[in-house]
């Protein structure tokens, strides 16, 4: 029987890979550095937490495309595929989005049909996804907020969100690394940044 992993990362592959490329390059980076953070958690978080991570961003697939917000595209195609709630929830709130939703005006939509998770597999999301960039590197979330408000300018929404949610973001991803150093593990782009 197939896993909730195995059937995550093979859905993510058939949405991305050929579609956007580099977006699947970026979301096979925060795939395997999930599945690596998942062993710091009992199950069944970190299965949770693994396949969330390898859907966080399966709602930019273009057939997936409703309202053009893709945690809220990607969470309610997730649910409508017979997806756990709790991975389609993370989907829904992974890295801030209800910040970024109350942007175009889609926060109470996003906030009514998905509930937001604040815990430890919720933080660990957001540290394997802001910590990557958009080619799989691994960055510090400082680094990568520079990096997504460099990409997309001064003007644009995302870096409007960027700007209101970077606190937020840096402390959830803050309080992921004190969760790996306490398991007894470094956080992934210290130790596998190359030299």
């Amino acid at each position: 029987m197939e896993s909730l992993v195995e059937r995550a990362r093979g859905i993510a592959a058939v949405c991305l890979a050929e579609a956007l490329p580099r977006r699947w390059t970026h979301v096979q980076a925060v795939g395997a550095k999930a599945e690596r953070v998942a062993a710091s958690f009992s199950e069944p978080d970190g299965a949770v937490l693994a396949a969330a991570a390898w859907l966080h961003d399966v709602g930019y697939a273009p057939a997936l495309a409703a309202t053009g917000f893709h945690p809220l595209d990607g969470a309610r195609w997730l649910r409508s595929e017979g997806f756990d709630d709790r991975v389609a929830a993370l989907v829904a709130h992974h890295s801030c989005a209800l910040v970024e939703a109350d942007e175009r005006g889609l926060g109470d939509v996003l906030g009514a049909e998905f509930a937001r998770e604040q815990s430890p597999v919720a933080d660990a999301l957001w540290y394997c996804d802001m910590t990557t960039g958009p080619d799989g590197q691994d960055l510090d979330v400082v680094e990568r907020l520079a990096e997504i408000t460099s990409r997309y300018g001064p003007d644009h929404i995302v870096t409007r969100f960027i700007e209101r949610a970077g606190g937020e973001i840096t402390a959830a991803v803050r309080r992921a690394e004190a969760h790996l150093t306490a398991a007894g593990r470094q956080p992934m782009y210290g130790a596998d940044r190359p030299s």
